[in-house]
């Protein structure tokens, strides 16, 4: 023994060191890596911009609209599309640029209350169709099976035949035709859900139904849910424009760009712009729904959300 201090032992290699992340950090909340996921889709995040931009039209729309939806001006009829009229104007010179942007708010509101109707009603069926099987299962799921078997259009009309033409009605009709799907589509993935695990021992330790439905069924039966949400505002902003293509949906002299695409289709041979910007508003509305709706299902797809988040690492 000389006396001398023995050397300090070398700090062992941390996790982080390794290469490894390291197991006390933080968990990234699940919606934001869902959020960082998406937006590394180039489809999905492109759709998704477009469509907040088209929101925010629809809510501000009197403040972006250059002049009033119904206001006259004889002397401007049928004018192609100019600086002073970025859209060109109708056969009553009304300015069509301010009735697209105003006709925003007009079609995406009927595509959200419809989808609202069918997303509460429809989820509701389902999931006690699912969850309870049975007698419940068969009456619910017959039930459904009666609506699915009118095609959609057809029966939006005999809906809108008894109650009415408008836009509230428009919605309600357009929500009764999609509540068969999201009960389909909930039942589903409540009936993949059910026997888990988790569920089955919160059973065992009398948990309630109620509580079963809420803290577990129902958040992890969500994803398929969400997508088809994605998919049926696209379906429901084009049902919309069906209808009031037909006169059936939002009456004249409310801006609407079904009933735009109607006034203008008379005009088609000397006046293409009165069709041609109100069906542009409806595809890209319904293209951006469909890919975001895509993109939601790739991103919500465990395997497939295993493999994305494998590539960006």
């Amino acid at each position: 023994m000389t006396g001398q201090p023995l050397p300090e032992p070398a700090p062992s290699p941390t996790a982080t060191d390794a290469g490894i992340p390291s197991t006390q950090r933080a968990a990234r909340p699940r919606w934001r890596e869902t959020l960082g996921l998406l937006a590394r889709n180039p489809a999905a995040a492109v759709s998704g911009a477009l469509l907040l931009l088209i929101v925010l039209v629809a809510v501000f729309d009197e403040a972006l609209a250059p002049t009033g939806p119904n206001e006259i001006s004889v002397e401007d009829r049928l004018q192609p599309p100019s600086l002073e009229h970025p859209f060109g104007t109708d056969d009553l010179g009304r300015d069509i640029f301010s009735r697209v942007i105003l006709g925003a708010a007009v079609s995406l509101r009927v595509g959200f209350l419809a989808v609202a109707v069918a997303l509460v009603i429809g989820s509701l069926i389902g999931l006690l169709a699912g969850f309870y099987g049975r007698w419940v299962d068969d009456v619910l799921m017959r039930i459904m099976d009666m609506l699915f078997a009118f095609p959609a259009v057809l029966l939006a009309i005999a809906v809108l035949a008894v109650r009415g033409p408008g836009s509230g009605n428009t919605a309600l009709a357009i929500g009764i035709v999609y509540i068969p799907v999201f009960a389909r589509v909930t039942r589903a993935s409540v009936l993949g859900v059910r026997e888990e695990v988790y569920v089955r021992a919160s059973r065992s330790v009398g948990a309630s139904d109620l509580r079963l439905l809420t803290r577990h069924v129902l958040p992890n039966a969500a994803p398929p849910i969400i997508v088809q949400t994605s998919i049926s505002l696209a379906f429901a902003v084009l049902a919309e424009a069906a209808l009031s293509f037909l006169g059936l949906g939002t009456q004249p002299p409310n801006p609407s760009w079904g009933l735009m695409l109607a006034e203008g289709r008379g005009f088609i041979d000397i006046a293409w712009w009165l069709a041609f910007f109100p069906g542009m508003a409806i595809f890209l509305t319904v293209l951006c729904f469909n890919l975001l709706g895509d993109g939601l299902r790739d991103v919500l797809d465990p395997r497939q959300r295993t493999l994305m988040a494998g590539g960006a690492r």
